[in-house]
């Protein structure tokens, strides 16, 4: 049984078959058809921690592809009325397949142990592999070199990635995904904010040929940057450290002095919510190079790929080539 509990759970080639995927179902959409690949299947949505895109994205793509969803909130009990064992196996029963959007990373690992059903990683303290699929689905369509914008993979190598701020879940899963499809990605952050080791090292055992770097000055990569990313400096969970981490990361904020040192076709991605005025300016998140609503937009068409990918992969045989 396959799950998704980071992108080192996928090869090159089935980050490229669920991108594929994506596009084919965004394309159909804008057409007006909704094929029913997953009619009858259910979704069970297992969060901890609040949600707008995760939640509302996965709730309409499965609506989309024919199938139903189940938010599964405090009141199921997980981890407080029963052993974990029986929760996930009695979920398995009902469910074709689970997003967790959970507090620590080690939640999910533990939902995915027994093998209930397939488990998709909505959100962890260590990874956020959805968004990154998001991520990339959006970059290609900026750069495309194909009409209409569509989505273009070959555009994508060799385009450099500038992470601006903490090194957190989504940095890594941003790294990780830019390491599998040949981009270049770069970490501006104060030290003490970087990446840890153990994922570097672990993208670096697996991608020999990753290209990735840290600077402590945004100033000093964004001069090649085809995109700029930033995201809040404090994540849920770390509301205590908000106060010194404002002061820390000021240096790293994203506005109209620093992007105005980028090259004008570079585009700028923050995976929301934002805090405006902080990481990041009005005028640079409403601004011309700013792609931020569509890549949410994408949230629910790369999540789309995935669960027809995970769900359904003989549809994805039979029509995805």
């Amino acid at each position: 049984m396959r799950h998704l509990l980071t992108l080192f759970d996928l090869t090159p080639a089935e980050v490229r078959s669920i991108l594929a995927t994506a596009v084919h179902l965004k394309s159909l959409l804008a057409q007006g058809e909704r094929p029913p690949i997953l009619a009858g299947q259910t979704l069970g949505l297992l969060f901890e921690k609040p949600s707008l895109r995760t939640r509302v994205s996965f709730e309409a793509g499965i609506n989309q592809l024919g199938g139903g969803s189940l938010f599964l909130g405090e009141d199921v009990g997980w981890g407080k009325r029963e052993s974990p064992a029986d929760f996930t196996r009695v979920l398995g029963q009902f469910l074709d397949g689970v997003v967790c959007r959970a507090k620590s990373h080690s939640r999910v690992e533990e939902l995915a142990r027994y093998d209930a059903m397939p488990v998709i990683n909505g959100l962890t303290d260590l990874s956020h592999p959805c968004q990154a699929l998001a991520d990339i689905l959006t970059v290609g369509e900026v750069f495309s070199q194909l009409p209409d914008n569509q989505f273009d993979l070959a555009s994508l190598a060799g385009r450099e990635v500038l992470f601006v701020g903490d090194g957190n879940n989504v940095a890594r899963s941003l790294a990780l995904i830019c390491a599998i499809l040949d981009m270049p990605f770069t970490l501006a952050c104060p030290n003490g904010y970087a990446i840890d080791d153990i994922w570097i090292e672990r993208i670096s055992k697996a991608y020999p040929k990753a290209k990735l770097n840290r600077v402590e000055r945004p100033e000093d990569a964004i001069g090649s940057a085809d995109v700029i990313y930033t995201d809040v400096w404090t994540s849920m969970g770390q509301e205590a450290e908000a106060a010194e981490r404002r002061q820390i990361f000021a240096p790293y904020r994203i506005d109209e002095k620093l992007l105005a040192a980028a090259p004008k076709t570079a585009c700028v991605l923050h995976c929301l919510p934002a805090i405006r005025g902080e990481e990041i300016t009005q005028e640079v998140i409403d601004g011309d190079q700013s792609q931020i609503i569509r890549q949410a937009g994408n949230r629910m068409h790369a999540q789309k790929g995935l669960l027809v990918w995970l769900m359904a992969p003989e549809w994805v045989e039979a029509n995805i080539s």
